[in-house]
């Protein structure tokens, strides 16, 4: 529906009230009334009527160019509200780590473009603890991040993620169909740095054993390569090792270990609309 703004405007530049109503297919009513509401708003006379056509008054005059301020900033917003509802020029920041990055993340965002192809990605990869860090600072629209290693921010599971444990060929232990995690604390142990929050280090806190943490490692693909050169066990996430078993001995733990992988967020209302737009996309995904 057109605004008053714009249809006293358009009465104007026409010169006409019955050439403004059949442009815009209003009755001339319609259009009439439009313009008395301004004239109650205003308390005042905007438009001279005489038999030879129409006229602004004095005051009509100079009530003009906020008008059309008004009429040309409401054209704006329409367009902005239109170029929002397409994502132009929209870009998404995303926090996120290792195996999201390479598994479903490549493939959601692709599908995503192709419904709005000028829509942009900005991801920076990082652990639990950063990735809490740049949505609560705004660095990031959301993140990916376990779930249980992100208070104070909003969450939604996708999935669950449990680890295995991961040998060099030959080591002893892979002569056992399932490890424990006592088999484990005799080893030396390389620790995927996960931030401030640990899914091993907690497995093994809870089991009262204390672990020989000789590295840790943030990239989990390092910690493969590491364990293929016999440097130490490892326990690693299923999806992370999909398609990298080569040179390695992978069984399962006794103890089960496993993240709530989780959409992150610090204020659904005040993300913006293109990040709520994709957010919405991966959750239908899941």
């Amino acid at each position: 529906m057109l605004s008053r703004y714009e249809i006293f405007c358009k009465v104007m530049e026409n010169g006409s009230f019955t050439k403004t109503a059949e442009e815009l297919g209003y009755s001339q009513s319609a259009v009439s009334q439009a313009v008395r509401t301004l004239e109650q708003e205003t308390e005042t006379v905007l438009i001279d009527r005489k038999k030879d056509g129409i006229g602004l008054t004095a005051d009509g005059e100079q009530y003009l160019p906020y008008f059309q301020q008004i009429y040309q900033a409401e054209k704006n917003l329409e367009r902005k509200e239109e170029e929002m509802k397409g994502l132009t020029n929209s870009a998404i920041r995303i926090g996120t780590f290792t195996s999201v990055s390479r598994t479903f993340l490549p493939r959601l965002m692709m599908e995503f473009k192709k419904q709005y192809p000028e829509v942009r990605f900005i991801l920076q990869q990082g652990e639990y603890t950063s990735i809490a860090q740049w949505v609560r600072n705004g660095s990031v629209d959301f993140g990916f991040a376990n779930a249980e290693a992100v208070p104070g921010l909003e969450t939604s599971i996708l999935y669950k993620d449990e680890m295995a444990a991961v040998l060099p060929k030959g080591h002893p232990l892979t002569g056992k169909q399932v490890i424990s995690l006592k088999d484990l604390e005799q080893e030396p142990f390389i620790l995927l740095d996960e931030g401030e929050y640990s899914v091993p280090e907690q497995a093994f806190r809870r089991a009262g054993l204390h672990p020989k943490i000789e590295y840790k490692v943030y990239d989990d693909y390092s910690i493969l390569a590491m364990v293929r050169q016999s440097l130490g066990v490892s326990a690693m996430y299923k999806r992370v090792l999909e398609g990298f078993e080569a040179g390695l001995a992978v069984r399962p733990v006794k103890e089960r270990m496993e993240r709530p992988v989780a959409l992150v967020w610090k204020d659904w209302n005040t993300m913006p609309f293109a990040a709520r737009k994709f957010v919405s996309y991966v959750r239908l995904k899941f």
